[in-house]
């Protein structure tokens, strides 16, 4: 390669673009994962959530059904990592992982506080 503003003497290639291919292969995610999907998959997954922990009326109902609740949805979520979005189903693992952290935390409250094991 010449350059005509150098007396078109050769010069040698930078390296910042490659003249062949590279030799390796490169790989890439056939589905990616959106931002938005994500977004989504928190949103319902928190109301989801919500809606069934509002069905406990002292803290042994909310820790059973938000158990309850995530189940169904983890469930849901590996559905869709199969079948559907993948995104969406990130959304929903972390929030149910989320909510099964609160509630654990809403029953070790409890039971320091009475002494007594409140999900029997």
């Amino acid at each position: 390669m010449t350059d005509p503003y150098d007396g078109g003497r050769p010069r040698s290639p930078s390296g910042l673009f490659p003249a062949a291919p590279p030799t390796r292969p490169t790989y890439r995610e056939p589905h990616p994962i959106d931002g938005a999907a994500v977004l989504l998959g928190s949103v319902i997954a928190t109301t989801w959530l919500m809606l069934f922990g509002l069905l406990g009326t002292g803290v042994r109902g909310y820790a059973w059904w938000t158990v309850f609740a995530g189940g169904l949805a983890w469930l849901a979520a590996l559905l869709l990592v199969r079948h559907g979005d993948r995104g969406v189903a990130t959304g929903v693992a972390i929030v149910v992982g989320g909510g099964w952290s609160i509630a654990a935390a809403v029953v070790a409250t409890r039971w320091m506080a009475s002494g007594d094991w409140p999900l029997w």
